[in-house]
């Protein structure tokens, strides 16, 4: 691991030290795709997708259920529209694992074909288990992977959402096939320290890891544009902590900003997760967000920085539905 990029364990896979979430690409419900957001649009993701590439930001995560598939068929459609840009790109999608799904084999790999077919792909550079709610454990999980591998349908393997114990579980059922596990995704930011408390930061370390860290801006919160009397939208529900301590963090994010050459609150918010070892995979409705994000990369904060934020960090809390999903 490292802050210049990170191999995925096992693969000769690269991504860089930040990527891009596309759950918004498609999504209504949430995002307002097609509806109430005029800044997202086929044309503004476009944009986004253009500038991320260009910056230096070609790991694109995106999964089978953002936007019913609507997420991956946009995806596939910028894939084919600029070969090269294409090339650069290293891309993930995800299975939903829900615990219906008994024959895990085979509803995997029928899930993945799907993707790979939105996508326009042969194969896909990561492939993961989105959430840890399966009834069929670790073992039918792997091997639905290991199957998924040796088909060539996927050049790496990670989860999303797992905790310290379960990632070790999964790693070690991925070995007993020959497979190494290359990532954990999980809701990681200054409003969820939890991973790092846990001691799942450095689980991932050991067993070479990737840490993937969705919502790292709280969704939209850590950007300055929201505060106490302007809060974010009720549908963006992860790091939902009242505003008045999301201000405070803020503020200590100006305040090293101004001291790192005029960075914005959330290029500080970022470059701190990636000062942690993990690489932040925030989202981009378009140019101007994408090179916002942008500008977290090609420097790193200061111990001192890092321990200022620290110091301000939330933990983070989640309700009953929540802890049935994110264990992580």
């Amino acid at each position: 691991m490292g802050t210049d990029g990170f191999r995925l364990a096992g693969t000769e896979v690269t991504i860089p030290a930040m990527g891009v979430g596309t759950w918004a690409w498609g999504d209504a419900k949430t995002w307002g795709y097609g509806t109430y957001d005029a800044a997202l649009t086929g044309d503004t993701i476009r944009d986004a997708w253009d500038a991320s590439i260009d910056a230096g930001a070609t790991f694109f995560d995106t999964a089978e259920v953002y936007g019913d598939g609507e997420s991956e068929r946009i995806v596939g459609r910028l894939l084919a529209e600029d070969p090269g840009r294409a090339a650069k790109v290293q891309l993930a999608t995800k299975f939903m694992p829900v615990p219906w799904k008994l024959n895990v084999r085979s509803a995997l790999l029928s899930s993945l074909r799907a993707s790979l077919d939105r996508l326009g792909l042969e194969r896909v550079d990561l492939y993961q288990i989105h959430g840890p709610v399966s009834l069929r454990g670790h073992g039918a999980l792997a091997e639905a992977l290991a199957a998924a591998h040796q088909e060539g349908l996927v050049r790496a393997v990670g989860v999303s959402n797992y905790s310290v114990s379960e990632t070790r579980k999964m790693a070690a059922e991925l070995r007993k096939r020959g497979l190494r596990l290359a990532s954990n995704q999980i809701e990681f930011s200054l409003l969820r320290t939890s991973p790092e408390t846990s001691g799942l930061l450095a689980t991932c370390r050991e067993l070479d890891v990737v840490p993937l860290a969705y919502s790292p801006i709280g969704q939209g919160r850590l950007t300055g544009k929201y505060t106490a009397d302007n809060p974010p939208p009720s549908t963006r529900n992860f790091s939902d902590h009242p505003m008045e301590k999301v201000d405070a963090v803020v503020a200590e994010l100006r305040r090293i900003g101004e001291a790192n050459g005029g960075r914005t609150p959330s290029q500080v918010a970022l470059n701190w997760i990636m000062a942690k070892g993990a690489v932040p995979i925030p989202g981009a409705k378009n140019r101007e967000q994408a090179e916002q994000n942008a500008g977290a990369l090609g420097w790193l904060m200061g111990d001192d920085d890092v321990v200022a934020l620290d110091a301000v960090a939330l933990a983070g809390g989640l309700s009953i539905s929540d802890r049935l999903w994110q264990h992580g």
